[in-house]
């Protein structure tokens, strides 16, 4: 008995449907890569999967965008809008930039001088010479600066040493008067008790009284 014929639509389980791409895939680049050989034909594919990756084939030799463009070209269908028509161009003009710039920039260093005119390296010299003096601006302004943060820095520690300096003076004075009205308290003598200076002792004792006679 022959085999039954299967029916072609979505395959529901996610998982059976993900071996299904994985066989099927692998058969149809081996396909593709077969009749490349086989007939000596140019043979393009690519496959994306539900998830979005990207799996391709391409002939030995030939590349996918000349093979774009042998299509655009005999379909006569176009594959991307104008403005991308001459994006080879515009790529062959953006690295002929790139190398132009290389080259400057390797002048600039002092390096393939040989092969410039006089007047091209009068054009070098200014452009350095316009430079240099940029860059010593710059850095007498940040000089500059920096001496500026320095005196602003060396005044703000002057005022908070001077302002240390009065609050220890204080505290020290208010430690003093701590300290004597302790003493004064712990010897029974207020200042308002105390007597004056320029008092005389009176001598109770008679020989005392009579010497003092």
């Amino acid at each position: 008995m022959g085999g039954g014929r299967i029916e072609i639509k979505r395959i529901e389980n996610s998982t059976n449907r993900q071996v299904t791409f994985s066989k099927r895939r692998n058969g149809i680049i081996k396909k593709a890569r077969e009749i490349s050989v086989l007939c000596e034909c140019d043979v393009s594919l690519v496959i994306f999967s539900s998830l979005g990756k990207m799996s391709e084939y391409c002939s030995p030799n030939t590349k996918l965008p000349e093979l774009l463009e042998r299509y655009q070209q005999n379909s006569g269908k176009k594959l991307w809008d104008a403005k991308h028509e001459n994006l080879s161009m515009e790529i062959e003009r953006i690295k002929r930039e790139n190398d132009n710039m290389q080259i400057e920039l390797r002048h600039m260093k002092g390096e393939d001088l040989n092969s410039l005119h006089p007047r091209e390296l009068i054009h070098i010299e200014e452009a350095l010479q316009n430079g240099l003096t940029s860059v010593r601006d710059k850095q007498m302004e940040f000089l500059k600066t920096m001496k500026k943060n320095e005196r602003l820095m060396e005044e703000e520690n002057k005022r908070l040493t001077y302002l240390l300096h009065h609050q220890q003076l204080a505290m020290e004075a208010n430690m003093r008067e701590l300290d004597i009205g302790y003493r004064q308290k712990e010897g029974g003598v207020y200042p308002s008790q105390m007597p004056p200076l320029n008092f005389r002792v009176q001598p109770t004792h008679p020989n005392l009284q009579e010497a003092a006679k």
